[in-house]
């Protein structure tokens, strides 16, 4: 299984949109610094998740999400 997420950090008021078959470490991995595009926004909180069969299909709609970006795309799912 694959997990397309969006973190949001209250550090420094941004989203973040990713995917991985491992959202437990995944979500470790950006709390402690380890990835260079989050460290700077810790703590990040797990605020929306999807679940896929495949990565080609967690890749597909993690892109979506980026280029909708993530707060309208949240902002999109809630008026439905």
């Amino acid at each position: 299984m694959y997990t397309v997420y969006i973190l949001f950090s209250k550090t420094s008021l941004k989203y973040y949109t990713g995917q991985t078959n491992n959202l437990e470490d995944r979500l470790n991995r950006h709390n402690s610094g380890l990835s260079v595009s989050t460290k700077s926004g810790k703590p990040w909180t797990l605020i929306h998740q999807l679940q896929f069969n495949t990565r080609s299909e967690a890749l597909q709609i993690e892109s979506k999400v980026k280029k909708r970006g993530a707060k309208r795309y949240l902002e999109d799912i809630t008026l439905l």
